[in-house]
């Protein structure tokens, strides 16, 4: 929940709770604070073993397009390129090449008289 936050935030903001509060006051809304977000916590968990008991097994195939929608939307366009057309194998996109790429063959050299083809196109 708070991992955002580093330590320098949380010095910061205890010091206004402290200044804001006061230090008589402070424990007491920081009990209440945590008291809330545990009855909040159970509540969320309730509701969900409530639907879980009521729907059964239907209810995984309510949970199934929700976590098919949460993979779509960690999905980049590299994600979806190595995904979906590289089969998984970001070593192109990457750079990290197990083998190097293989050199097209050695062309023969022409014989005594020979001429080299003419390619009419790129001439």
């Amino acid at each position: 929940m708070f991992g955002n936050i580093g330590w320098g935030e949380f010095m910061v903001l205890l010091v206004a709770a402290l200044v804001v509060l006061g230090p008589e006051r402070l424990p007491g809304a920081v009990s209440w604070v945590t008291k809330s977000l545990r009855q909040v916590r159970d509540y969320a968990s309730g509701a969900r073993q409530q639907l879980k008991d009521e729907l059964g097994p239907e209810f995984e195939d309510l949970r199934k397009p929700l976590s098919e929608l949460n993979e779509l939307r960690g999905m980049t366009p590299k994600a979806v390129i190595t995904k979906h057309l590289l089969d998984g194998d970001d070593s192109i996109l990457t750079g990290n090449f197990d083998k190097p790429a293989p050199k097209p063959p050695a062309a023969k050299p022409l014989g005594a008289g020979e001429l080299p083809p003419i390619d009419t196109d790129a001439t």
